[in-house]
């Protein structure tokens, strides 16, 4: 029964390219046009098949961890891909997208983060193994998107020149208090007290990242420039010059955008700038995957400009600048998949287990085709206190975007 029932969904949904499922069973059949992008996946259970007919995203992730959805690993971009596009049609059964609705309007309970749950959410992701993310980063551990100003920049490169993009439209000037919530492995934090003179103090609420900002502004000599805290954004008390925020706003929950805003805006002196770079939808809200909320991202949600905007509209802080990086994340991702592979024998010998590789590299792969496939990208939000704190032109940053940006890069 179960499978006709999957057979129907597949012939719904599958209007674009080309799927050959294997069913338990040995046998195989094709479902889609033929036109444009082919994949190929094999169901090994017939468990599978009735889980992904009741719960379709959680199956999907579940049954790849432990096998009984088996793709060939070099494969699996091009069948998440195919999916995902083909879901953009709108041909989902009604009662998936019922579910959907009721889980975006549902989404002011689900997403309460308060100190101690951020704090727990954070320990899920962040507090696995530092070793494991220098097996994939760049050299300097960002772990957000950066910056392609030209295709063919390594993935070090591209980093860099986010980060000098970043800190440009911040109008820095040596001696500046910066303020970086969230601010991971220090890479930020280090990057603007060595190359641009600020004295910064950033927040985490990871014990690794936060040994590891540590033990690096001790290394590079910048322990008197820096300051490294345990600690909940919504806890700081502190005036700061400047704010910057790089990949933290989608832990925050969609009930604390405004509590977030607000909390900027209390925290920066009256001349004082922000900048926000998140991740964000340029489409109407849309729900977490389960399955990314279950075993990847407890607690986080990805914004639409939307709701990021009425936030900061209620907080009082003028948007000086908004820009969406396009096709900058895809890229990449790409290059933390190809990474994550290429040192899976690495991996392994940290201890980490075949369900855990493959939960890991689903992952990677889910949020490549959604950044690729979908109306995902990153924000940057300007923020200020006053109209004036910021040029009226963006002459000041044409100056460094191409020549200079990419020269600082290399």
């Amino acid at each position: 029964m179960w499978q006709s029932v999957l057979e129907r969904i597949l012939k719904r949904l599958i209007v674009e390219g080309r799927l050959r499922v294997t069913w338990p069973d040995g046998m195989s059949r094709d479902y889609g046009p033929g036109a444009g992008p082919k994949a190929e996946v094999t169901l090994t259970d017939d468990s599978i098949v009735a889980a992904l007919c009741r719960n379709p995203v959680m199956a999907l992730g579940e049954g790849y961890m432990d096998g009984r959805i088996d793709c060939p690993a070099h494969k699996l971009y091009e069948f998440v891909a195919l999916l995902v596009r083909n879901q953009q049609s709108g041909r989902m059964p009604s009662w998936f997208t019922a579910m959907d609705r009721m889980r975006v309007a549902l989404r002011g309970i689900e997403q309460r983060n308060n100190p101690l749950r951020s704090q727990s959410n954070v320990k899920h992701h962040y507090d696995i193994s530092d070793d494991l993310y220098r097996l994939f980063l760049d050299q300097d551990m960002q772990y957000s998107c950066a910056y392609f100003t030209d295709p063919g920049l390594s993935l070090e490169a591209a980093q860099k020149a986010k980060k000098n993009h970043i800190a440009h439209k911040l109008l820095l000037k040596p001696g500046m208090r910066v303020l970086d919530i969230g601010c991971g492995w220090g890479g930020m934090a280090l990057t603007l007290a060595r190359d641009y003179g600020a004295h910064v103090t950033g927040v985490t609420l990871s014990e690794n990242q936060l040994a590891t900002a540590k033990r690096r502004a001790e290394e590079a000599g910048l322990a008197d420039k820096t300051e490294f805290r345990l600690l909940d954004y919504r806890k700081v008390e502190d005036a700061f010059d400047r704010v910057v925020s790089v990949g933290m706003l989608e832990h925050v929950g969609f009930p604390h955008l405004q509590e977030y805003f607000t909390k900027v805006q209390k925290v920066l002196k009256p001349d004082g700038v922000a900048l926000i770079h998140t991740i964000g939808h340029t489409a109407p809200p849309a729900p977490t995957s389960p399955w990314i909320d279950k075993y990847i991202f407890p607690g986080g949600y990805v914004p639409s400009l939307s709701e990021v905007s009425a936030a900061v509209e209620r907080s009082g802080l003028w948007a000086t600048d908004v820009e969406i990086l396009r096709g900058h994340y895809g890229p990449t991702l790409n290059h933390w998949r190809r990474r994550f592979e290429a040192a899976l024998p690495k991996v392994r010998e940290l201890g980490y287990d075949e369900r855990f590789i493959r939960m890991w590299r689903l992952y990677l792969v889910v949020c490549e085709a959604a950044f690729e496939e979908t109306r995902q990208g990153v924000f940057h939000l300007q923020l200020s206190r006053k109209q004036y704190a910021v040029p009226t032109t963006r002459d000041y940053l044409h100056g460094h975007s191409e020549q200079e940006m990419l020269h600082a890069a290399q």
